[in-house]
């Protein structure tokens, strides 16, 4: 299975919950997979982490933006949050639920080998 790289590079939360159900999917399947959370995307992990919409979703039986982070973190799918979105919104480390990788675009880039998938959001 190709590795999937995905990049979150907006605050909506609805884009980075379809990301990590993609990226769950993967990770369950076996396959490697990370997500980086850029700039204003990062904004969303901030604790208590939720969304606009995590009532609609819970109603219908599906997982709240927390969950889905939690699900996906226990899968090994690998969360990546972009330090200068940590620095743009007066976050740090200890902001971010669970354990989440400090980076920035380059290093994500270059896990970004011929064989991997890459989608934005």
């Amino acid at each position: 299975m190709r590795p999937l790289r995905i990049i979150a590079t907006t605050a909506d939360a609805e884009r980075l919950r379809g990301a990590l159900v993609l990226a769950a999917a993967q990770a369950a399947l076996g396959g490697d997979v990370a997500i980086f959370l850029q700039l204003d995307a990062v904004a969303l992990l901030r604790a208590p982490v939720g969304g606009p919409r995590d009532a609609a979703h819970q109603a219908a039986g599906l997982p709240s933006l927390a969950a889905l982070i939690d699900d996906a973190l226990e899968l090994d799918v690998r969360l990546i949050a972009c330090q200068s979105g940590l620095a743009l919104h007066g976050m740090s480390v200890a902001d971010l639920p669970g354990p989440i990788d400090i980076g920035g675009p380059i290093g994500f880039l270059q896990q970004v080998d011929n064989d991997a998938r890459l989608l934005m959001t």
